[in-house]
């Protein structure tokens, strides 16, 4: 046995080691990851972007890191073709620390002196429509207003779907990186019997992964909770992930917490949930309900969560969320139109940036998804305005307990315009109570983290440099994040707007938003020699004689 003086000789020694690594550590030291020798070819896109460079740098720029964590900073950020290579800090310590040392330099140096760069968002539920709405216009709204990544529902047809997305990772265009959400079977050859059937689940979700499908969705299987689970379990053995919006149909088998504890990946929008807490075991539908009428469907939607138990839907369904691991994505700006429909039909960018073929399509019409707001009374949006608050109580509760809350918008539908939905989806997550900077994570390192891509959702050495570039702190004031930024006042006092996102970094390539917008906005004047759909709102505040 060492004796006394040995045992703190030791000690003594591992001490000293300890602090020598301590010390080590707290020396101001830039992180770097090694580039891998793949030869870096840069593009160009005309006037609305270029890359990716050999060395692009971004200079003087405040970072909000993505994982909730404040701003900090500024930072010299180097990217090396889509790869973050470097980081190197200038803030007031560090640069007393380290004294003075060159700045580094590259192919192109962006000065984002006064901005703030954050990581590129994931819209985890989206949708692209058809023609005769541009496909560019969804792709340049989501990227001007910061979605790099998105899980869009292939709208356009399987292999539509499948091959934007190989374009965009290929960057043969302008577009978000891209996961298309894909039905269960679609693809394969296996049958309606076949697809019904519990056993054969891992060898259709075996081909669907073969296919290239990352993203599972699970929509109208809820009327059979054992094909639910063993979907889900495939899924996961997969490497891939399976997404569930809960069908009114079929929530008296499967709703919310059934289908997490089912082990469902992520359950979208809102149904499910009050359902969960039903003192009953189905819904109080009225005698005339027809689920195929989406004027019942959506009324009822709304209305279930009035005679909801509140006790038992913040406490007990809660706690079986949390603990059965499923991932919130909420959509919350897709149903905002049912606690006000004139205000959704009237928002200031409608003139200028809504596609005159989504106008049409928004427009109450019993033909067309989502355009169900005939008949909508008083008391309709009273029942959903109480929704959202219950609705905003759950996601809080859950989110204070644990529970994982991402990113999504459901946008193209139901008067949200795409991009403009990203950041009204920020500021409703924030309504629920959540933080800015735990909204802003949500929309980052979660989405990420659910999407099982853990090299985006941060700005850090070794991260794909999906980057945006932004004209004021978003953890201050999401609204920085529109196109048209937000009014502020400048250092003189003075009455200012802000830009917006400068700058969105997609792998790499460096677009230019203004630019995008030019291109919006043209599309959309374009689109108004479309015949226009009767329209109950501009026809009546039309002036007198036109």
């Amino acid at each position: 046995m060492p004796s006394v003086v040995a045992r703190c000789t030791a000690t003594a020694t591992l001490a000293t080691a300890l602090l020598a690594a301590v010390s080590l550590s707290a020396q101001p030291r830039p992180a770097t990851v090694p580039v891998a020798a793949t030869p870096i070819i840069t593009k160009s896109f005309g006037d609305l972007g270029a890359g990716p460079y050999k060395a692009l740098v971004i200079r003087n720029a405040m970072v909000i890191p993505g994982h909730g964590g404040p701003p900090a900073g500024p930072y010299d950020i180097k990217v090396e073709g889509n790869l973050i290579t470097e980081m190197v800090p200038f803030d007031p310590v560090t640069a007393e620390r380290a004294g003075a040392r060159p700045r580094m330099t590259g192919d192109r140096i962006i000065d984002a002196g006064g901005k703030f760069v954050m990581p590129g968002m994931i819209d985890l539920h989206t949708h692209i429509r058809t023609l005769p709405m541009e496909i560019e216009y969804v792709y340049y709204l989501k990227l001007a207003m910061g979605v790099t990544t998105m899980v869009n529902a292939a709208d356009r047809g399987y292999a539509d779907g499948m091959r934007e997305a190989r374009r965009s990772a290929a960057n043969e265009m302008i577009a978000p990186r891209m996961y298309p959400l894909v039905s269960y079977g679609a693809g394969t050859t296996f049958s309606r019997l076949q697809l019904d059937d519990p056993s054969m689940a891992p060898q259709v979700v075996k081909a669907m992964a073969a296919n290239g499908v990352r993203v599972i969705s699970m929509d109208p299987l809820g009327w059979n909770l054992e094909l639910v689970g063993a979907i889900a379990k495939a899924a996961k053995a997969n490497g891939m992930i399976t997404s569930f919006h809960l069908q009114p149909a079929n929530t008296a088998v499967t709703q919310a917490v059934k289908a997490a504890c089912a082990g469902v990946t992520m359950i979208e929008h809102h149904y499910g949930y009050a359902e969960s807490s039903l003192d009953g075991a189905t819904q109080d539908f009225p005698r005339n309900y027809e689920y195929g009428n989406e004027n019942d469907r959506f009324r009822e939607a709304g209305r279930v969560w009035t005679y909801a138990n509140r006790e038992r839907l913040l406490g007990a369904v809660v706690d079986s969320l949390v603990r059965c691991g499923v991932t919130m994505l909420p959509t919350r700006v897709v149903y905002e139109a049912n606690r006000d429909l004139i205000r959704a039909m009237s928002l200031p960018w409608t003139e200028k940036y809504t596609h005159q073929a989504l106008w049409n399509w928004n427009l109450p019409n019993p033909a067309f998804h989502g355009a169900y707001h005939y008949d909508w009374t008083s008391d309709d949006e009273y029942n959903w305005t109480a929704a959202y608050r219950l609705w905003g109580d759950l996601i809080f509760e859950f989110n204070r307990r644990g529970g994982t809350v991402a990113f999504g918008t459901d946008d193209n539908y139901i008067w949200a315009t795409p991009g403009f939905s990203t950041v009204r989806e920020l500021q409703l997550g924030r309504e629920t109570g959540m933080k800015t900077l735990e909204v802003l994570k949500s929309a980052t390192y979660t989405s990420a983290r659910t999407l099982g891509e853990p090299k985006l959702g941060l700005v850090r050495p070794g991260y794909t440099a999906d980057l945006l570039i932004v004209d004021g702190n978003p953890a201050a004031n999401l609204k920085y994040l529109y196109a048209f930024g937000d009014l502020a006042l400048d250092r003189s006092g003075a009455m200012m707007r802000t830009k917006g996102i400068v700058h969105t970094i997609k792998d790499g390539i460096v677009l230019e938003n203004a630019n995008l917008m030019r291109e919006v906005e043209r599309m959309v004047q374009a689109s108004r020699t479309l015949a226009p759909a009767a329209d109950p709102v501009r026809d009546l505040f039309k002036p007198s004689g036109k």
